[in-house]
Order: structure tokens, then sequence, then C-alpha cells
């Protein structure tokens, strides 16, 4: 009997270790399943991912272990149909049952609030600012009163009507001590994207970026509620009509992403899309320079094209649906 307990003790030990590296590997594997990390702040959401793929996997495989060593173990002989015991209620156990779930979901919250609150992605019901104890380079917004390890954006900045969540009340801080590099206005319509350049008074309907710098973005909807969305930077950010929004990142992989508006913004919202160009500080201002030696020109525009097409057809089906805005006059169509 005794070396019966000393195997079953055994067993679940090694079970319990089998299960729990088996978790950490696959919790590992979840940065795979994500497109590569091209903004800093992408690093903390891959980790919160990480985090609840481990714990999923580690519920998962140790509930099916245990009724897997159940049915094997433990069922009954063959043939018999007989009641099993009767047990009374444990409530020993069932006050362990019940906290353990209490304590991982507190667990789950806190470390997504923690991840909320350092990326500092603020809400589409109104603009929430938040504190960055980490001084994590992160999308990030902060009222003038705060203090502390932190500074304002420039006065000019502040000032200027097209900056700034809260007008010329507020101005956009970096909990690193940084200013924002270049700032970008961004303007979001039925149904495109365009990005303006105010250092070099440079439109375009690409987003061009530099690696390794700070970027402050004024978010700006001229119509109805907008997402940014731009998977590679684990970033998303309503723009809501009629208000101005910071928002502040720092690209760190060279390359070309995909923006998306990852709001329902009417019928042709899934041609709402830009290419994103990360590109070297040096490459980025050539560029830039280049682009103000263009004259503006009408960009393509996929809504109006679709909808051009609709119109043209002699027979009419469907809803109605709203006339798409003008394709946008840029200095580089892309």
């Amino acid at each position: 009997m005794k070396i019966q307990k000393i195997l079953n003790i055994l067993t679940l030990l090694t079970g319990a270790i089998a299960v729990t590296a088996t978790s950490l590997w696959i919790g590992q594997q979840a940065y795979s399943w994500l497109p590569p990390q091209a903004a800093a702040e992408s690093q903390l959401i891959d980790n919160l991912i990480s985090f609840l793929v481990t714990l999923g996997s580690f519920i998962f495989l140790g509930v099916t272990s245990t009724l897997m060593y159940s049915v094997i173990f433990h069922r009954a002989v063959k043939d018999d149909f007989t009641d099993g015991p009767a047990i009374e209620g444990n409530i020993t156990l069932e006050v362990v049952w019940t906290a353990i779930p209490i304590l991982l979901v507190f667990w789950i919250a806190g470390y997504s609030y923690q991840v909320y609150e350092q990326m500092g992605i603020q809400g589409p019901s109104q603009l929430v600012h938040l504190h960055n104890p980490l001084g994590m380079e992160s999308a990030y917004a902060a009222p003038k009163t705060d203090k502390g390890i932190r500074r304002e954006v420039g006065a000019e900045a502040s000032s200027d009507p097209n900056f700034g969540g809260q007008g010329d009340k507020e101005s956009s801080l970096v909990a690193s001590g940084l200013e924002p590099v270049e700032k970008i206005d961004v303007i979001a319509k039925q149904w495109a994207w365009v990005f303006h350049y105010p250092e070099r008074d440079v439109t375009s309907s690409e987003l061009h970026l530099p690696s390794d710098r700070r970027v402050r973005l004024a978010l700006n909807s001229q119509d109805v509620l907008h997402g940014f969305y731009i998977p590679a930077f684990r970033l998303k950010q309503d723009i809501i009509p009629n208000h101005a929004i910071d928002f502040e990142f720092t690209p760190v992989r060279p390359g070309q992403y995909r923006l998306t508006d990852s709001q329902y913004s009417g019928t042709y919202f899934a041609t709402m899309q830009a290419n994103v160009v990360v590109e070297s500080p040096e490459e980025y201002h050539q560029w830039l320079s280049q682009a103000a030696t263009q004259k503006p020109s009408p960009a393509k525009n996929q809504a109006a094209y679709e909808y051009a097409q609709t119109s043209n057809q002699s027979v009419k089906t469907g809803w109605a649906t709203v006339p798409p805005a003008a394709p946008p006059l840029v200095n580089s169509p892309g």
C-alpha cells in the first residue's frame, strides 16, 4: 500500500512537470504565430499573448491528463454496473477549486491592465491619460499637469490646432523624457487615409516612418468613427469625429506593413488600407525631400473606383450607399 502511494505521488509529480514544461514550450511558440515585432510596443502585447497561451495550455493539458489517467487506471472492470461509493462533499476541495479560477482571473486581469496602462491606448468614449511606470516607449498621452520624469513636447506643437488630443490645453508627453521626433497628421475619411508631414508640407497616401525614432501622430476623422490599426505594430486606436487624438509609438523594424480601418465605417471600408513604410532616418528624410519637389496629384482610391463602376451599371442593385470622398491630392501617391 505504501509503495502504491509513493508511485501515485511520483506519477503526479512527473505529470505536473511534463504538463508545465509542455505548456511553457507552447507559450514560446505563440511568438511565431504573430506578425513580426515592428514597433517597440509590440513586445508588450506578444508577451501577454504568450502568457495567456501558456496558462491556457497548462489548464487544458492538466484537465485532459487527469481525465485520461482516470479513464485508463480507474475505470470499472468489465461487466461491473454497480454504483460507485457514496462520497460526501469536501468543503476544502470545493473552496480550492473555486478559489483557483478566481485568482487566475485576477492574475490575467491585472497583467492585461498593466499592459494596457503601459501602452496608454485611448478609449473611444473619452481621452484616457495613463502614466507609464516602467518607462516603456509606448503609445502614450498625458495631461500637462503631470510632473515627474515626463516633460512637454515643444510649445510649437501644443499651440498647433492640428496636434494635441485636447487642443492647446494638453500636450503628449513621453515617459522616457524623449520628445517625439517626427510629427505627422493622419486624416481618415470615407474611404481613404491621408498623411501630412508638416516639416516639409508633404501629403502622402502612404505612411512613411523613420526606424528607431519616436513618432507622434495627430489622428483626425472627417466623417465617422474609424480605427487606426497596424497589426505588425500591435497598435489600434479609435479615431473619433471632431476629436484630435495624439498617438505615439516607436517603429523599430524596417520594412513595409499594412494599415487598415479596424472599424466598420461604411460600404467600402474594406478598401480603406494603406502601406506603412518603415525605413532608416536617412532614407526617410530623403523620401521626404523628394516628395516635397513633386506637385500634388490625385491619389488612387479603390473606393471611388468601385463606386464609379457601380454607378455606371444600367441596372441598379443593392442599397444606396454614401458616395466616397474625392481622391485626395498628394505629393506622393505611393
